[in-house]
């Protein structure tokens, strides 16, 4: 059966990318939806968003999460899928109800009833879930398609400010009809949805890109080139006080290679320029393939 898959995937990469995005939709909405049992409806932790505002509802008048998640989103896409291309509104749509009947039907029971622990687990495992569906091409929130209707229709106002405004709103509204410590601790975990989603969407920094001035930039790009087997891209740039055009050396290294790097450096040239900061995705030759970073 893998082998078929593979002899498909090999004669048809567009059956693969489309393979690899459902597969990573369903996965997310499966671990997002799981994060509202476990972790966020026991502990009366609203996250932002419509499934906040289904939290809040749910705690009011013990309506079932998902599926007001799901009847408060389908008119938004009906309204706002003229904003968003055709393949990303329908796998928008497929991971909005698959997202949503998960949090209602999987069987599971809250994993603690400490709402701190509530807020970090459940940040970890929402984040995860919406940063997969994301990768696979799609999202589960109403909002967005707001944001991004009144960003169409209001220019001025980002996206994001937006989303952020609506994540405000809703955690106010849940301090005033849940609780202002129930509020706080769903702030927490807004927080950590977002940088988890980062990091599942662009991965761990593990990779630095370098840039290095020095008047012996040849000896040391022959250095890394053929020490370190890395290869260097030579830009040209012009000093602001001087004037005088000088070659900045790019180079991007793996995180155990700094300290050969720098021992070429202070080799060739002690008095160098070098700025190190982080890459956080290298794509190529030498770091991973194009082809492999989508299925990740």
């Amino acid at each position: 059966m893998f082998q078929s898959l593979r002899s498909v995937f090999r004669k048809k990469p567009a059956a693969a990318e489309r393979f690899f995005s459902y597969a990573q939709i369903l996965l997310g909405a499966l671990i997002g939806g799981a994060a509202y049992p476990l972790f966020l409806t026991p502990n009366r932790i609203a996250p932002g968003g419509i499934t906040g505002v289904a939290t809040i509802l749910n705690q009011l008048l013990h309506w079932p999460v998902g599926t007001v998640s799901l009847v408060l989103n389908i008119p938004l896409f009906l309204i706002g899928y003229r904003s968003m291309g055709k393949i990303f509104a329908f796998r928008s749509l497929v991971a909005t109800v698959l997202f949503s009947v998960f949090i209602d039907v999987l069987p599971l029971q809250p994993m603690t009833t400490d709402p701190l622990l509530g807020a970090l687990y459940g940040g970890v495992l929402l984040g995860t879930g919406l940063g997969l569906i994301m990768r696979g091409g799609a999202t589960t929130g109403g909002s967005d398609m707001i944001a991004r209707m009144v960003h169409k229709r209001f220019p001025f106002i980002s996206t994001g400010a937006f989303l952020f405004a609506i994540d405000f709103a809703v955690v106010l509204a849940a301090g005033f009809l849940i609780g202002t410590t129930e509020a706080l601790y769903a702030l927490i975990n807004i927080f950590l949805v977002a940088k988890v989603m980062d990091v599942v969407i662009i991965g761990f920094s593990s990779n630095k890109a370098c840039f290095v001035i020095s008047s012996r930039w040849q000896e040391i790009s022959e250095r890394i080139m053929r020490d370190m087997d890395r290869g260097v891209t030579q830009l040209t740039a012009r000093g602001a006080y001087t004037g005088a055009e000088r070659p900045t050396l790019l180079c991007v290294i793996s995180r155990s290679e700094i300290t050969a790097f720098k021992r070429i450096l202070r080799e060739e040239d002690e008095s160098a320029f070098v700025i190190i900061v982080e890459a956080h995705e290298a794509i190529g030759d030498g770091f991973t393939m194009l082809s492999e970073s989508e299925k990740k």
